[in-house]
């Protein structure tokens, strides 16, 4: 039996839960002119999960969805050795046409804040 997994039927809820929140530093603003964003997602999300939150949460469509797991660095802190923790981080190739908007994360936290 075939299974089609490419069909956008996940909750809205469950979509917020996959996307933690947007990165924004100077080299994620740069891949913005290549219509490419970067977000911190769940840990043990897939890359097709990846594509069917962002096309729920923000009406586009994603042509390709890159995946990192990026290792804490380690912090001292009082004169204890620790660690960072370690997260996905997810760059997420838009179709020509489709841009999110540049002010994604007042409107991220506004969009939590509201639930």
């Amino acid at each position: 039996m075939i299974k089609n997994y490419s069909q956008n039927n996940i909750s809205e809820g469950k979509a917020l839960n996959i996307i933690k929140k947007p990165i924004l530093t100077e080299k994620s603003t740069n891949l913005n002119q290549f219509n490419q964003y970067s977000f911190e997602v769940d840990y043990k999300s897939t890359a097709l999960q990846i594509k069917n939150a962002i096309e729920k949460i923000f009406k586009v469509k994603v042509s390709k969805v890159n995946t990192a797991i990026i290792r804490g660095k380690p912090k001292t802190f009082k004169g204890t050795l620790g660690y960072k923790k370690n997260y996905k981080k997810a760059i997420v190739t838009l179709k020509e046409g489709n841009t999110i908007d540049s002010s994604l994360d007042i409107k991220w936290h506004l969009k939590n804040l509201n639930q």
